[in-house]
């Protein structure tokens, strides 16, 4: 009998025994009583395992009570939603009588979402609209400002290059995201607050027309420009503004100004929509919503706003210039990306290479960046352990080159002392590049830091320093401070001794696969790794449609390179295992739902040529075998023995990444 993967994960996924009947009733009555009630729900959903509430007031959730529920098999808070582990199958019986209970109607899952994020901080929902704004646009800007950097490296170093044709060409390519940044942060802002994105092109558009003065070739702050009295000369003032003037400067140095006027314009845009006749919505609507943006913008927004960010970006450079301050910020980096706060230094950094084009917060990111690096390879180094060696060293090289996750979550922070020993590294590498010199320490781009930044800064050699002290500091203090616990004796559970279908351990080996410490999937909730060693292909390229669609979610897969068993790619719970042993589910650090499967339709092989080493509820270790598998009798079965990896539920993250090695 030849099943397909739907078949295969529906079986996998949905049609899994209960070991005891549950009393769905009684379970989500427990529930309601227990966050304190219908009137203290905001929101409510489900997905494939979990119960997924927005709560208006924690304070009256009575946790201990949640976690010894029947039904409920764990539970934890994850951007402002209470999540309750229940399980396939029973999920969603427990959330039909728990909406029955409170009379709520089904929400969905981006419902949810949206409830948890207007429930947080109004200052952190505004940082995740700035990194929301202005992360789709980073690619554009690196390209950018990488070749802005090499145009005038050539220029330098060849000077009869500089007044040539192919300089001039170069040239006009390298600087065009800059010279028109307004437009690029339009359309993203348009697509973040819901507006029409070529309504928001025009009014970026409108901020950068040719009929206005360029402001980066104005001239000085104090020069003069024309004006426009769009209600007279004589018309009232406000102090010394003339109500309707219209200054005839353009906003090339500024952002903010950009994305309050596109987010006025979305708003009216829906006001619009909703309050115009259909007949008419297609003429009367962008009409009325451009014309009222853009004058609202030129007489109010802009003249405001663009001195209000003048104002902010010179107090940012006085602080990455100032020894003080540069010190503060080189240390206190870390703890930003830690929080996720980290995107919010995109607006600054934008906004100084608009007015400016040198980014000099850059200097301080890198600082931070490679004294994580320095503190995450001594601990790679000096490590005995096997698993922390192969987790550290790949993870410095990934912060090497500017992304720090792996090492800050996976091995500085998990220490603790070698974080702090990175963040003493930081501060003395941005004390250095705030030292008084001739000319400022910056780049041409941001979202460049570490190794890649050489394409970028602007003196080498200083930056080279830069790097040198903040690794070698922290690297220093790490080998110094931090020791290694000895490792406690991995314990055999009765279960993989006596459970007929589960393998013995010992069977398997002690090798930690070579792959591990790879990371081939990415997201907020954390890293997944390499289970098993091979070459990765993209999920869209595995060979079955129902993998290929993304409809199980996103991943990878592994074509087997000289190995013979799965391990698991991140610490977390057996949720599941397939009768046939070809699949295994594992919930994840941060509620992430993995599915490790081997081979392609080999459910009908039902467990011939596969040992299994897990049960359902068993811990796991990252490294820690899963199953073990026959490569030859899978492909004298005629299937495909490649090894599928995914995010089962990577629709409930915007970030993820996955691809060979993203430590690189």
């Amino acid at each position: 009998m030849n099943w397909t993967a739907d078949e295969a994960a529906k079986t996998f996924f949905e049609e899994r025994e209960v070991e005891m009947a549950l009393d769905y009733h009684k379970c989500a009555q427990e529930i309601v009583n227990n966050i304190g009630g219908r009137e203290n729900v905001a929101q409510a959903a489900h997905c494939a395992t979990r119960l997924r509430l927005v709560i208006k007031d924690n304070d009256k959730i009575n946790k201990e009570a949640l976690d010894n529920i029947e039904g409920v098999k764990g539970m934890f808070e994850s951007n402002g939603q209470l999540q309750l582990i229940i399980g396939t199958g029973t999920v969603n019986k427990v959330y039909d009588e728990f909406l029955a209970i409170t009379g709520m109607t089904a929400a969905t899952k981006d419902d949810v979402k949206k409830a948890a994020a207007a429930k947080q901080p109004v200052w952190k929902q505004m940082l995740k609209t700035l990194g929301d704004v202005f992360v789709p646009i980073l690619p554009a800007i690196v390209a950018s400002g990488l070749m802005m950097g090499i145009v005038e490296a050539l220029g330098k170093a060849i000077p009869s290059f500089s007044s040539s044709d192919w300089y001039g060409f170069l040239d006009l390519i390298s600087n065009t995201a800059f010279a028109y940044l307004p437009v690029l942060v339009a359309i993203s802002a348009a697509r973040v607050f819901g507006g029409n994105i070529f309504l928001g092109a025009v009014v970026g558009l409108a901020m950068v027309h040719s009929a206005l003065a360029n402001a980066w070739s104005a001239g000085s702050a104090d020069m003069v420009f024309d004006v426009w009295y769009l209600f007279g000369p004589n018309a009232p003032k406000l102090g010394s503004w003339v109500i309707g003037q219209v200054q005839q400067k353009g906003y090339q140095g500024h952002v903010i100004p950009v994305i309050i006027a596109v987010f006025i314009m979305s708003k009216l845009e829906a006001w619009l929509h909703k309050h115009i006749p259909e007949m008419i919505d297609l003429f009367v609507v962008p009409l009325c919503t451009i014309f009222v943006t853009l004058f609202i913008t030129f007489t109010f927004i802009g003249p405001i706003f663009s001195q209000l960010e003048t104002w902010v970006l010179t107090g940012a450079e006085w602080l990455v210039q100032n020894p003080i301050g540069a010190c503060a910020m080189g240390a206190l980096y870390p703890w930003t990306v830690v929080m996720g706060l980290h995107h919010m230094y995109n607006i600054i950094e934008a906004g100084m290479l608009a007015s400016t084009g040198l980014n000099t917060w850059m200097p301080i990111a890198s600082a931070a960046n490679f004294a994580q690096f320095g503190a995450c390879l001594a601990v790679g180094i000096k490590s005995k352990n096997a698993k922390t060696k192969s987790v550290a060293v790949p993870s410095s090289l990934s912060a090497a080159l500017g992304i720090t996750e792996p090492a800050i979550f996976g091995v500085n922070m998990r220490f603790f002392k070698p974080f702090i020993c990175g963040m003493i590294g930081g501060m003395a590498g941005a004390l250095f590049g705030a030292l008084p010199r001739a000319t400022a320490l910056g780049a041409t781009a941001y979202g460049v830091t570490g190794i890649p930044g050489y394409l970028t800064i602007n003196q080498p050699l200083t930056y080279t320093l830069l790097l040198l002290i903040s690794c070698g500091i922290a690297f220093a203090l790490t080998w110094i401070l931090w020791s290694e616990e000895a490792p406690e004796t991995e314990k055999k559970t009765t279960a993989v001794q006596t459970t007929p279908e589960v393998g013995n351990l010992a069977d398997a080996g002690s090798n930690v696969p070579l792959g591990l410490g790879v990371c081939v999937i990415r997201s907020s909730a954390g890293d997944i790794m390499k289970p098993i060693n091979g070459d990765v292909i993209p999920y869209n390229k595995i060979p079955d449609p129902t993998f290929a669609s993304g409809a199980l979610g996103q991943g990878v897969g592994i074509e087997p390179r000289g190995g013979d068993i799965v391990y698991s790619p991140c610490e977390g719970t057996i949720s599941s295992v397939a009768e046939s042993k070809h699949a295994v589910g594992i919930t994840g650090p941060n509620g992430q739902e993995i599915l490790v499967h081997v081979g392609i339709d080999t459910v009908d092989m039902n467990g011939d040529g596969f040992v299994d080493y897990v049960k359902e509820g068993d811990k796991v270790k990252a490294g820690q075998p899963l199953v073990k598998f026959d490569q030859e009798k899978i492909k004298k079965a005629g299937h495909s023995s490649v090894v599928v990896l995914l995010l089962t539920n990577s629709d409930d993250y915007d970030d993820v990444r996955y691809g060979e090695n993203l430590n690189n």
